[in-house]
């Protein structure tokens, strides 16, 4: 009787702290000691870029700290997401040929620093006035609008339900906008980006299969670590923490008799405003707790934002992943088996056109043989 065969191990999950986001025709890629981007050109060729960087978020200092790690983080996303936007679209050999603004001249002047950086950092303010406008201010507005009625707190009785319908909306404009943009092709094609990402780590976490994209590619789209999934826990976090900080307010009597409704709405705006920060922090921890281990809390923590990834992320295709591959080594400070394979094979073409050429050039002509005498000029007879 055979004895069955004791079954190997399965081979030990690979844990990276890379992460990375989709870019104009590539993927940025960054580690703890740098950030990695690669772009594929027109023409076909990868072009790479390569920063150091340090998160200022260390171990052992106040930034580190927990919920303050995640702030530092959030910041240094935003700051990171302008500066690839516009380092990919120069890779490309794209430019922006905008002329600086009065106000962008003036800011760089007076602050003394170049004048890209201060167009960057006008978009970047810009932007973030935009989200807090559309995810902050707006569903405010619209749950005040319907609960907001009452002139005082005694006589406010559904600032709880304001609050959560007020959350609600911010959920409701997310994913809508998540929706729409979907639709943009050129979004689209970015999407698909973003899943060769998330292929490209899933498959060296794995540790099965040597990373190609043919070995990619059978991984899902889908990870946990995700920025979707951060800024779905933001939105639910901040349903959470709102309501309670409406209620601390209600219990401090909060608007008081008298007070004029524009000021309690401002009032209330800002303080949601100074506690976006805390919102964030706690979203960032949340998600690294969620992403560590696997069980049916932690997978129902994460199903929501990994729902939503079926929008943000697209089946790529093999090429897209050959690009998130190059950015991924470069990232890690590891040598890239498909830049490496391909130099090899450029080398050898080289090296065979270069023998060819020397064969060719030592090879010598041979003279054609003369021609035989004809009959007439040998003095043969005539036929008669």
């Amino acid at each position: 009787m055979k004895k069955k065969r004791a079954a190997e191990p399965a081979p030990e999950r690979r844990r990276c702290s890379v992460g990375g986001q989709a870019v104009m025709e590539g993927v940025m890629m960054k580690s703890d000691v740098g950030i990695a981007m690669a772009v594929r050109k027109a023409d076909g060729s990868i072009v790479k870029n390569y920063t150091k960087f340090k998160s200022k978020a260390q171990k052992g200092t106040f930034w580190g700290l927990p919920v303050v790690r995640g702030v530092v983080a959030f910041v240094e996303s935003l700051k990171t997401g302008m500066d690839t936007t516009t380092k990919s679209a120069e890779l490309l050999g794209e430019s922006y040929e905008e002329e600086p603004s009065k106000f962008e001249k003036w800011l760089a002047s007076k602050l003394h620093i170049d004048i890209m950086d201060a167009v960057m950092g006008v978009a970047v303010v810009l932007g973030v006035a935009l989200a807090v406008g559309l995810f902050m201010f707006l569903p405010q507005l619209i749950a005040s609008l319907i609960f907001g009625k009452a002139s005082s707190a005694a006589a406010d009785r559904y600032y709880v339900w304001r609050s959560l319908l007020e959350g609600g909306l911010r959920l409701a404009i997310y994913v809508g906008y998540l929706f729409l943009v979907s639709c943009v092709k050129d979004i689209r094609r970015l999407f698909m980006y973003h899943g060769a990402e998330h292929k490209t780590i899933a498959c060296y976490e794995a540790g099965t299969e040597e990373l190609t994209p043919e070995n990619a590619m059978k991984y899902k789209r889908l990870h946990p670590r995700c920025g979707t999934n951060y800024l779905f826990l933001v939105m639910a976090i901040s349903i959470i923490v709102l309501t309670l900080v409406d209620i601390v307010m209600h219990s401090l009597g909060f608007p008081p008799e008298g007070m004029n409704r524009i000021a309690a709405f401002l009032i209330r705006f800002l303080v949601r405003i100074a506690f976006l920060p805390i919102i964030a922090g706690l979203s960032y921890e949340v998600l690294r707790a969620a992403a560590k281990t696997d069980n049916w809390f932690t997978k129902a923590v994460r199903a929501p934002g990994m729902a939503l990834q079926l929008i943000t992320t697209r089946e790529p295709e093999l090429d897209m992943l050959e690009v998130a591959i190059y950015s991924f080594y470069l990232a890690m400070g590891e040598k890239n088996p498909l830049e490496e394979k391909k130099l090899r094979e450029e080398a050898e073409r080289k090296a065979a056109e270069e023998n060819n050429a020397e064969d060719a050039a030592q090879t010598v002509d041979i003279p054609e043989a003369e021609a035989p005498e004809t009959a007439e000029e040998e003095g043969a007879p005539d036929e008669a």
